[in-house]
């Protein structure tokens, strides 16, 4: 009986290896092509870009979404959104302590040991808008939106990702598919609207729901530079701020990097160099 158990499970498995498995239907739209300032070896952050994407995310975003794993101090880094190379120590910057103070952080009363409320500094971290995760649910009809410190590095496609589902979320669901109540259709969401779909059943959408709103619209905020606040331009600058959350230190690496290289470079110069030197009267 264990030898016909072991033949059936070795033909079996011959014959899976022999016979492809059916590939899985495409869930999500190709990403929009968008062209980045940060994109190759020597792309660096567009600063007033990251000024504006900034002022989406206080003005747009972060009423659902937290960034917990950003100190108002990193906004004055290198390749931050203000940095100043007058203020070295981003501590001392005073955007970003004026940014910090709009904020209110818990704290405990070092006299009373109660616990109080307290203008945030440089060295905080963004305050969450909501308590907990149950909370955050709540607010949201069951879905906890996302923290928004890694998300570009989470998600296949970065930035592109985000602009995609940004400029996509809302958009008008093809003929034959229900979305359900509280639910957006975006066919740069990743999902299986396979079972909410009653058409050609050769032509099922892609995409996925979403349980976000279209968050942004034309002139919602008012940029300081002037620039026109259309959707495509938000969702642009939203999408590079993310970017610049989930990978702060980009610019910093890509300059050690080169610095790397051009060493290299010149130590293999040496190297050759000596190599000519101590072997030069030695026959070959």
């Amino acid at each position: 009986m264990l030898r016909k158990l072991l033949a059936a499970a070795t033909l079996a498995g011959l014959l899976g290896m022999g016979a492809p498995a059916a590939q899985a239907a495409s869930t999500q739209a190709p990403l929009k092509d968008v062209h980045w300032s940060f994109e190759g070896p020597f792309g660096q952050y567009d600063q007033a870009q990251l000024q504006r994407g900034f002022k989406v995310y206080k003005e747009v975003c972060s009423s659902c979404h937290s960034l917990s794993m950003i100190a108002f101090r990193n906004l004055g880094d290198p390749g931050g959104p203000f940095w100043n190379p007058k203020y070295p120590n981003p501590n001392d910057n005073p955007v970003v302590k004026a940014i910090a103070k709009d904020y209110q952080v818990a704290d405990i009363d070092s006299d009373s040991g109660d616990a109080i409320k307290r203008p945030g500094t440089p060295a905080d971290y963004f305050v969450p808008p909501f308590a907990n995760t149950a909370a955050a649910r709540a607010a949201n009809g069951g879905a906890a939106p996302p923290d928004m410190s890694l998300l570009v590095a989470a998600r296949e496609g970065g930035a592109r990702y985000v602009y995609s589902v940004v400029t996509g979320d809302g958009t008008d669901s093809p003929a034959g598919l229900t979305v359900p109540d509280g639910k957006y259709y975006d066919p740069w969401m990743n999902g299986d609207v396979s079972s909410y779909y009653k058409g050609n059943p050769h032509k099922t959408p892609v995409g996925g729901f979403i349980a976000m709103p279209p968050p942004l619209i034309a002139d919602r905020v008012t940029y300081d530079d002037g620039t026109k606040a259309s959707v495509d331009q938000e969702a642009k600058d939203i999408s590079a701020f993310l970017q610049w959350a989930s990978d702060p230190k980009m610019e910093e690496r890509k300059k050690m990097g080169l610095s790397v290289i051009i060493f290299l470079f010149i130590l293999s110069g040496l190297l050759y160099g000596s190599y000519r030197q101590v072997w030069r009267n030695v026959g070959h």
